[in-house]
Order: C-alpha cells, then structure tokens, then sequence
C-alpha cells in the first residue's frame, strides 16, 4: 500500500464507518475528479481485503476489515456525522489530535471526540436530534465533575508548564442553556461552524 492507501484504511478504522463521498473530500482533494478516483482505490483496497464494504445505500459505505460495526448499526449516521465534522475543520486547519469517543473514567464525560486543534484541547459533542434540558444538564454536569476531579492534569497531551482545561464544542442540532460554567463552552449549527471558529478569540 501507498501513503494514502494507509492514511483511508486508518482513518476507516478511525471513525469506525466513512461513505465514499467523505473518503474522497479527505484523501483525493488534489485529484481533478475525486470521485472516480476514490471508487478506483477502494474497490483495490476491498478486494485486497483492507477494507470491507456496505452497498445497501445508494451510496457505498466503508468499514475495517476486521471488527467492524454491524452493518445495520443505527450508530452508523453518528460515527458519519464526526467524520463530516473532522472534514470541515480540517479544511481550516488540520486538528493535531482527533480522537473518537475516548474514554474517561465511570461517571465523566462520554464525548463523541477530542482533539487538540488550533493550539487548544477541545470536546466535541455531535448532536443529530435536540435534547432535553434535563439531558443537557446531565452531560454538562459530567464535565462539571471532569473539572474538578484535575483527572485531565495528568492527560499526555498536556503541556508540563501551564494545566488547559479543553474546551467544549456542541455542534449540531438545538441551542440550550448553558449557563455559568468553569470551562468555555461553544455552540453551533453545522452551517454556522465556520463563522465559529474564524471569528473564535
């Protein structure tokens, strides 16, 4: 395999799930038609075995070879949607870190990712559907508790000389109450990230 052939197997791996179109817009912007271009690789790398692949949708999806999600998983639209948003922001600046849902200890945050982007540590909250405000309050309180545990002092992408808390960053669908916090929190549509983060002092 060449650079790329490994750079779409890791990040497949990466965000558990990637449609062809995500795949493309990733890996094949400097190619004059993207698309052919990408179905050309991955029918190579899925006959090789390095992927595996769905074609119930009209639109090819793309899995890891080995431990994959169920096809039919009704996680598959999230996992797409974190992609989507790794692709708009790193069309700003490419994040140095992107992790998808790490783990914390048992009554901590459960972000959809972290990563460490234009300098700073940040959660990622995906939202396809509005939540309640009893939903919200209980997820922002599990960030509450992160705080104050100092747990996120001892994170390996902390900077000896100077503990940051990340920031918090709730894309996607609903607006809600956030009201008085110890860490910074940001809200946006989808449409309206951008905007976001050009103008993000």
């Amino acid at each position: 395999m060449n650079a790329r052939d490994k750079a779409i197997v890791e990040d497949i791996q990466r965000f558990r799930v990637l449609s062809r179109d995500l795949i493309a817009d990733l890996h094949f912007q400097d190619v004059k038609n993207k698309v052919t271009a990408a179905n050309y690789v991955l029918k190579r790398l899925r006959r090789d075995k390095y992927i595996s692949c769905s074609d119930d949708r009209r639109q090819y999806i793309y899995f890891p070879a080995e431990g994959a999600i169920k096809r039919d998983s009704t996680k598959i639209p999230h996992f797409l949607m974190i992609a989507d948003f790794y692709k708009q922001i790193a069309q700003i600046e490419k994040p140095r870190v992107f992790l998808v849902e790490p783990k914390y200890s048992k009554g901590m945050p459960e972000p959809d990712a972290f990563m460490i982007w234009k300098g700073m540590p940040w959660h990622i909250e995906i939202q396809r559907s509005s939540y309640s405000d009893r939903q919200m309050k209980e997820k922002l309180t599990r960030y509450d508790h992160y705080f104050l545990s100092n747990e996120w002092h001892n994170e390996e992408w902390q900077r000896p000389d100077k503990k940051i808390f990340p920031y918090l960053w709730i894309s996607g669908v609903g607006k809600y109450a956030i009201g008085t916090r110890s860490y910074r929190v940001f809200q946006t549509n989808v449409a309206g990230m951008a905007g976001m983060v050009t103008n993000k002092k």
